[in-house]
């Protein structure tokens, strides 16, 4: 606790004269940091000496605290280590650590509520529950922070960023890493852009956002990159969503969400590229994927049934074990793969452009059985890139009877994949290993297909 010995009246006094003179506040290290909070006039700044001062402060006047990037706030394990109620609050240059680890209380590194214009920038979080915690303030800035976590299984951490009520909400530049999620909800025209989201379980959570722009992110190594919930009128392009496998591991998902445009992203490794679920909802809702690597995915585009209105042109399906699936069984029609003549590059397309003119001559049609099997029974997926998952791919050519209605017919595909940017560094396409036995289980079965496919032969009288 030597660290905290106050001195404050000396302090008191050098900051009465700074402000008799309109100078700012500079406070001199290990005294009370709330007494120089008290001290500081509305609308002045506060310039931490370095050192260490105790957290658990409360800010409930418009100042701006900057700590030169040498000042540390410690909450001691305790709380919120500082709190925010009051409108044009700026916090910069400082490090925050060591909150409390109470997720009912969400004790948070920075927790501000009705703080319109709350700016956090260049700050450093470390050993913290809760990042930055924004409830019901507008204009809420975070931008150049460092955001750590606690040590904690990912269940009991908080999140890194929350925002509540907070719309025209700008989030920029931040490298977050370890938080549970980062979740910005009923925050209407918010902007996210140029984060790296990493090591977390949702990289971004929407939830009933309007007119949000997601650009030049990056969501990688999460549990899902990115997961937009009952929203509408969004945004998102140029980012990059690369290697997130938890037990859905999308990385783009689209829940009941109406009105998304998703251009030149790069979707990487992901156990599925991109996910919708019901979206659009609308009737007279359209939505349009251009420009987007989809690459090295287990699944690069999965569908529930019954998903229709959404338009893909211009992309490239490239090494994914599986282009397009749909979960379970149902119908699946409405969705458009060529626009204005224009489709999409499909690396596995076996056709020919005779007139060179840069698109497929004949349609690229996906009718494989063994991915129809794996979109009702995704259990077998296990057997991917195996011999026997080939032999039944084979068995359906052979047999048309087996052969499964088309999920995908593109009536312009593209010879060669479109100009964008290579796929992310180190991320390589999956191999099946060491399945041998297995695929000749299967085999087994595709022959026992092939059988069933012959028409019964008839005695003679």
């Amino acid at each position: 606790m030597s660290a905290f010995i106050p001195a404050i009246g000396a302090s008191l006094l050098a900051a009465s004269l700074a402000f008799s003179s309109g100078s700012p506040v500079v406070a001199e290290a290990n005294v009370d940091l709330q007494a120089l909070i008290d001290a500081t006039p509305s609308w002045g700044t506060l310039t931490l000496a370095p050192g260490t001062y105790r957290g658990r402060v409360v800010i409930d006047k418009p100042i701006t605290i900057d700590g030169g990037g040498v000042a540390i706030v410690d909450g001691l394990g305790e709380g919120n280590t500082i709190e925010v109620t009051s409108g044009g609050v700026v916090l910069k240059r400082l490090e925050i650590r060591s909150t409390g680890d109470s997720l009912d209380r969400e004790n948070a590194a920075v927790s501000a509520t009705a703080a319109p214009g709350l700016t956090v920038e260049d700050c450093v979080f470390e050993d913290v529950l809760f990042g930055v915690f924004s409830r019901e303030s507008p204009g809420t800035v975070v931008r150049r922070n460092v955001i750590g976590a606690k040590d904690l299984e990912v269940g009991r951490r908080g999140d890194a960023l929350r925002l509540w009520e907070s719309p025209g909400s700008l989030v920029e530049g931040n490298t977050v890493a370890g938080g549970r999620d980062s979740v910005i909800w009923f925050s209407d025209g918010t902007v996210v852009r140029d984060n790296r989201f990493t090591g977390g379980r949702y990289g971004l959570h929407f939830m009933y956002d309007h007119g949000v722009i997601v650009e030049r992110n990056q969501l990688e190594g999460n549990s899902v990159g990115a997961y937009l919930m009952y929203s509408s009128d969004i945004e998102f392009r140029d980012n990059v969503v690369a290697g997130n496998h938890g037990p859905s591991g999308y990385g783009l998902g689209l829940k009941d969400v109406d009105g998304v445009t998703a251009d030149g992203n790069r979707f990487v490794g992901n156990r599925v590229g991109i996910y919708l679920d019901n979206s659009p909802v609308g009737y007279d809702v359209h939505q349009y994927f251009s420009g987007n690597l989809v690459a090295f995915n287990q699944v690069g585009v999965l569908f529930t049934p019954s998903v229709q209105r959404n338009h893909f042109s211009g992309n490239a399906f490239v090494d994914n074990r599986e282009q397009v699936g749909v979960s379970g069984t149902g119908t699946f029609t409405g969705n458009e793969w060529t626009i204005d003549g224009v489709g999409n590059h499909w690396d596995d397309f076996g056709g020919y452009d005779a007139d060179g003119d840069g698109i497929g001559d004949i349609p690229y049609r996906l009718a494989d059985l063994y991915s129809t099997l794996t979109d009702r029974h995704p259990e077998i997926v296990f057997f991917a890139e195996t011999p026997a998952a080939s032999a039944i791919a084979l068995t359906a050519r052979l047999f048309p009877a087996l052969r499964p209605e088309p999920k995908v017919i593109d009536e312009a595909p593209l010879i060669s994949m479109p100009e964008m940017e290579p796929p992310v560094a180190g991320m390589e396409a999956p191999h099946a290993r060491g399945l041998i036995s297995a695929s000749l289980a299967m085999l087994a079965m595709s022959a026992l297909l092939v059988t069933a496919s012959r028409p019964a032969r008839r005695l003679r009288p």
